[in-house]
């Protein structure tokens, strides 16, 4: 395996890259762009790179079906850590264009939601085809595919081209988070603000199914932060569930849930268990919990059960 080797969702240009190179490692590391998320994660399974930063969520389109997916089926991965990218787009064309002079336009399929409006709003009539990424969008620009490409501005050198807008987005504050993603391992040690990633299965489909499986979550305090539904491919109806909870597997809550889905599903993958992006712990930041929900708490129930089986309650 290359341990200096990180993958990435290319081309090079695209938010993800942008967003790897926040973490003070990609300093000393490979970076190679891949042409998609399902490439980008199999070369962490082949051993060809240690890690992989994909897109997983978005706050104003949600999850990224595609890493989603990727994580659920497949041999198994685990995710390290997690970044949060302030997202807003620039119009990128080739030198000389006006904005009369766009009839057609590209960008990853999550972007699209991201400037419906701004779109409506100053090119009606332009026509909208999705790239393999907001990068890939801009080098069919620069190809003469497209009259202009939604992505980051710093792109706009990588491909010869140039913001004819800036700072486009419909929602104020938007970003996006991404997943490093490697091969499973021992999770790193709590940090008082962490979340923990699971895909769960369904035994059957009967009416209260899905409670069946949030109700080992919320009996124990277990606050989740991400549910998302997705397609198994054995027919409809048919399901499995993303979910991010917030907590560390070593603490008690949080590994009993897990237990009580384990012991209720057919199939339940875990993905890893990692530091909270821009929360630091014990801050302000990080969620009291409730009473009956701590460590010392499930210590004290597990001694008392004892106790009782041994005729000393």
């Amino acid at each position: 395996m290359s341990a200096t080797r990180y993958t990435y969702l290319g081309p090079e240009g695209t938010f993800t890259e942008a967003a790897l190179r926040t973490l003070p490692e990609a300093a000393t590391r490979e970076l190679v762009p891949m042409v998609s998320v399902p490439a980008a994660l199999d070369a962490v399974r082949n051993g060809e790179a240690a890690a992989a930063l994909v897109p997983i969520e978005n706050s104003v389109e949600g999850g990224v079906t595609a890493t989603l997916d990727e994580l659920a089926s497949g041999e198994p991965l685990m995710i390290y850590r997690e970044v949060l990218l302030p997202i807003a787009f620039a119009l990128l064309v080739r030198q000389g264009t006006k904005m009369s002079d766009v009839k057609t336009v590209t960008g990853h399929p999550v972007a699209q939601p991201q400037v419906r409006n701004w779109l409506r709003a100053h090119l009606p009539d332009a026509v909208w085809e999705s790239a393999a990424s907001n990068a890939d969008g801009a080098r069919l620009v620069q190809e003469g595919r497209f009259d202009a490409a939604f992505a980051g501005e710093f792109a706009a050198g990588t491909y010869g081209l140039e913001p004819l807008v800036t700072e486009i987005h419909d929602a104020e504050n938007a970003e996006t988070r991404f997943v490093l993603v490697g091969r499973p391992a021992r999770p790193a040690a709590p940090t008082g603000a962490d979340k923990t990633s699971v895909v769960i299965w369904q035994r059957d489909d009967h009416p209260g199914a899905l409670l069946e499986l949030l109700q080992e979550f919320a009996v124990r305090g277990v606050n989740l932060m991400l549910l998302q539904s997705r397609p198994t491919g054995a027919g409809i109806g048919n399901y499995c569930f993303a979910i991010d909870a917030e907590g560390h597997i070593s603490d008690r809550r949080v590994g009993e849930a897990l237990m009580g889905l384990k012991r209720i599903c057919p199939k339940v993958r875990f993905l890893g268990s990692y530091p909270q992006a821009g929360v630091s712990a014990p801050g302000p930041a990080a969620r009291v919990l409730r009473p009956g929900t701590s460590d010392a708490e499930f210590v004290d129930a597990a001694e008392w059960l004892a106790r009782c089986q041994d005729g000393r309650a």
